[in-house]
């Protein structure tokens, strides 16, 4: 019992230093970003002009040209992605041929450097069907590399859900899209939050693809088709190529790391909201 018992607690510490690394290293980070940046943030500092290559003025348009690349890829991606994974984990066995290639055709592109996706949004998006340098080809660009990691983090969700749940559902003689969209759905609502959340995240901290896609131009875009820096792009800009900018750096780094915990705890409470409803009314 003894031994039990010490590796027990060998265990909850491991587990628990664990956690505390990962979360001292975020708020190291956190509090660098804060200490350097906090003094440039203002609500000018959000809605104006850049100026002097980003020296000075601020981030508004360089923020409208990030949520709108970041809203065409989640639009494009998230549909796809929940479509995909409802088919390979409700609709064809796993062990099926065609599930085990698209399976390994997931995990291939879940692990393709950034920059060769940036290539071939240039190549397919910009040039092939003539979008050029633009929010549209920036955001199609970022929806496929978002795709992998939504597909597989929903799969996940819905194989978890247990079995009973589908044969009680067709035992009371529901069909099997009434079953998704009232148990199976509602069930995997962690696992889709989550999925939206790594897609977001690894949407808007993408540099290398976007260089190549969506472009530099830091001016208001007046469409999709208009060329757009996303903030991750104008972060990289400032901190290497511009004398000078570490502050602006800091400051829009700051901002991208609250639009993140924004729009996470957003879907948090989301997938939190839709679980409830459905146990409330279930």
């Amino acid at each position: 019992m003894a031994n039990i018992r010490q590796r027990d607690l060998l265990l909850s510490g491991f587990v628990w230093s664990a956690a505390a690394l990962v979360a001292g290293s975020f708020l190291w980070l956190l509090s660098d970003m804060v200490w350097h940046g906090a003094t440039q943030l203002s609500w000018d500092f959000l809605t104006t002009d850049t100026e002097n290559a980003g020296r000075s003025g601020g981030i508004g348009p360089i923020l409208v040209s990030t949520l709108l690349i970041l809203a065409v890829a989640m639009t494009v991606a998230a549909p796809i992605g929940l479509a995909t994974a409802i088919l390979l984990s409700e609709f064809i066995a796993k062990d099926n041929p065609f599930a085990r290639a698209i399976g390994m055709s997931i995990d291939v592109l879940a692990g393709v450097p950034s920059i060769v996706f940036g290539l071939f949004g240039m190549a397919f998006f910009s040039v092939y069907l003539g979008l050029g340098f633009s929010i549209l080809a920036g955001g199609l660009t970022l929806a496929c590399m978002a795709l992998p990691i939504l597909i597989r983090t929903i799969e996940e969700g819905l194989r978890a859900v247990p079995d009973e749940w589908r044969k009680g559902a067709a035992a009371l003689g529901m069909s099997r899209l009434s079953a998704l969209l009232h148990i199976l759905l509602p069930a995997a609502a962690p696992a889709l939050a989550a999925g939206l959340m790594l897609g977001i995240g690894r949407a808007m901290a993408e540099t290398a693809a976007l260089i190549f896609t969506s472009g530099y131009v830091d001016r208001m875009p007046s469409s999709l088709h208009d060329s757009g820096r996303a903030l991750a792009v104008h972060i990289y800009d400032l901190s290497m190529n511009v004398a000078g900018g570490d502050a602006n750096a800091y400051a829009s780094a700051l901002v991208l790391v609250i639009l993140l915990i924004i729009i996470n705890n957003v879907a948090l409470w989301l997938a939190h909201s839709l679980l409830q409803k459905r146990i409330s009314t279930s």
